[in-house]
Formats: structure tokens, C-alpha cells, sequence
């Protein structure tokens, strides 16, 4: 396993949570909320997904040697 691509994941996922909440609270100041929301889960989700991904490839991936 190799922890260093898991916790970078894990890491990334946190933070494309992060970026999502904080953009909630700038949501309403815009002039478009639904669209700047949508675009930001759009970030926030393709974020995550890779950090699942990265968790789920540093998890499964055998060393050689």
C-alpha cells in the first residue's frame, strides 16, 4: 500500500469539502447563486472523485520488488 498516494487523496477529498463550504457562504452575495453553485459542485465533486480515485489506486497498487 502506499500511504503517501492514500493520504494525499484523502487530503484532497477534505479540502474539495472545504472549498464547497465556504463557497455556500458566498453564494448569496453573487449575482447568479444557482449557476455559481452548480459550477462549484461540478469542481467540488470532480475534486473528490480524484481523491477517491488516488485513495483507491494507492490502497489496491502492488509494489514491485
Amino acid at each position: 500500500m502506499n500511504l503517501r498516494v492514500v493520504f494525499t487523496g484523502a487530503g484532497l477529498i477534505v479540502l474539495a469539502a472545504a472549498f464547497f463550504f465556504y463557497m455556500t457562504t458566498m453564494a448569496p452575495q453573487s449575482n447568479d447563486p444557482e449557476t455559481m453553485m452548480r459550477t462549484v459542485g461540478m469542481v467540488s465533486g470532480g475534486a473528490a472523485g480524484l481523491g477517491g480515485a488516488m485513495i483507491l489506486f494507492g490502497v489496491f497498487r502492488r509494489k514491485r520488488g
